[in-house]
């Protein structure tokens, strides 16, 4: 009941500033309500995806564009080493890494899966990829932790997960779950925030003790857990691989507050090697 009163008196103000500011800033202020402010509700992990997503679907691209770094250099690199044969989008969101890859890279691929737990997301991601002709793609609603493809286990090219491995609670299963289903030769390709351990191991990057306290308890706050362990599993996961550690300024928070740490992982199993 607070949930719905607090969302009404939001959509009742939005519709007054419609009145009064361009669309792209209403836009902007839609996203940041649902970031800062919406209470996420749900007694599933989809539940809360759709309480939290829902209602921002289709202003997602715009500001994620602005806050999510590295998404295209990591799908660019992995398309790159993957090419062709079937590509798995885990956590797939409204499908824009397709978008990043371009159509010609997209129609390369015999079969695309974009799997996801939202609907409204996967509604974009469909609509998106009605308009531009990509017959190869495969909307599917679903568990990243759980779910096979049609070709089973040990046959898919490319695996990525951009900025999801972060909102799977189980995310060890999830890299599990994606191991399992690389070929020999496939590539894992991830982009994600995260933290350093306190002591990493040598040629990691460290981060300082504001990096690694603030930013994992304020994307908390809308069930993004940020993980000190990313980075180390995968490299143990995925032993062939090259990694970009990275830092990026937060929009508006980001003017206070030091730079969020993001990587850049592709690599493939050890048998690539």
């Amino acid at each position: 009941m607070v949930v719905s009163i607090i969302d009404y008196v939001a959509e009742k103000i939005f519709s007054l500033l419609a009145y009064v500011l361009p669309a792209q800033w209403l836009s902007e202020l839609r996203v940041l309500y649902h970031i800062a402010v919406h209470p996420i509700s749900g007694d599933t992990h989809k539940a809360r995806l759709e309480s939290f997503y829902g209602a921002q679907a289709g202003d997602y691209d715009a500001f994620r564009r602005r806050l999510l770094k590295g998404r295209e250099k990591m799908i660019v690199d992995a398309t790159k080493r993957a090419a062709g044969g079937v590509w798995v989008d885990m956590g797939c969101g409204t499908g824009a890494n397709l978008e990043m890859a371009g159509d010609e890279v997209v129609m390369t691929f015999a079969k695309i899966y974009l799997v996801d737990m939202s609907p409204s997301l996967l509604a974009v991601a469909r609509k998106r990829c009605e308009e531009r002709g990509w017959h190869n793609v495969e909307i599917v609603e679903a568990d990243a932790t759980t779910w096979l493809p049609d070709e089973g286990l040990g046959q898919v090219d490319l695996l990525t997960f951009s900025y999801s491995l972060s909102m799977i609670p189980d995310w060890f299963a999830a890299v599990d779950s994606a191991r399992a289903l690389l070929a020999a030769d496939g590539t894992l390709g991830v982009v994600d925030f995260y933290t350093s351990r306190k002591y990493p191991a040598p040629g990691l990057a460290r981060h300082g003790w504001l990096q690694r306290t603030f930013w994992p308890a304020w994307f908390a706050n809308d069930n993004v857990f940020l993980h000190d362990d990313l980075v180390p599993y995968l490299c143990r996961r995925c032993p062939n691989y090259t990694l970009s550690e990275c830092l990026a300024q937060v929009p508006y928070v980001g003017l206070l507050m030091p730079k969020v740490p993001y990587c850049i992982f592709v690599g493939g199993p050890e048998e690539s090697l």
